[in-house]
């Protein structure tokens, strides 16, 4: 049975290696951790919890976000730049499930606070703000002129509309008829 065993191991792990980058002492933690999980699983036959209790964090909340790096609260992986990508890739979870199942508040950003200066400085060095704003203006302006071309359309008819309900109501003629052209010879 242990062959087997090595061989389910060998498996389990070379899939979540081929989604997920790992050096060689973290495929070498993996293998351990795999083998040990399945071999307790195969003695004792009961599902035995994966390293920590759920829903307990695999690490501080200070030790998870740092200056240069952010780590996974989840699995223990450090070394991040941001979260997100990881949180979906390996977890399937949204930043906000992410944040509810640990209570990290919304003020914590996701993202190590040295790569978020250093986007922040590379956009006000590119001047993107500024740019941004020119687009937003060019794009209301669009969408204002195309606003003012659809009212004048739809106003024009209502115009139309109002002149017809202005213009007082003819007189009904009568309808000539036999009896209406004898009663007035007779008159």
């Amino acid at each position: 049975m242990t062959s087997t065993l090595v061989e389910l191991t060998a498996s389990i792990v070379s899939s979540h290696a081929t989604g997920t980058e790992m050096s060689g002492d973290d495929l070498i933690q993996e293998i351990n951790k795999v083998y040990a999980t399945l071999k307790k699983l195969e003695t004792e036959g009961v599902a035995a919890e994966a390293g920590t209790a759920p829903g307990a964090p695999a690490m501080t909340l200070k030790k998870a976000f740092q200056n240069d790096q952010v780590g996974c609260l989840i699995c223990g992986k450090t070394g991040f730049k941001t979260l997100t990508r990881h949180l979906k890739q390996a977890h399937d979870l949204k930043p906000g499930q992410y944040r509810k199942q640990f209570n990290i508040p919304s003020s914590q950003s996701l993202t190590a606070k040295n790569y978020s200066e250093a986007r922040r400085k590379a956009a006000n060095e590119n001047n993107l703000a500024a740019n941004l704003e020119k687009a937003r203006a060019a794009r209301a302006a669009k969408k204002g002129g195309a606003a003012k071309a659809t009212a004048a359309k739809t106003a024009a008819p209502k115009a139309a509309k109002a002149k017809v309900a202005a213009k007082p109501a003819k007189a009904v003629k009568p309808v000539k008829t036999a009896k209406t052209k004898a009663a007035k010879a007779k008159a």
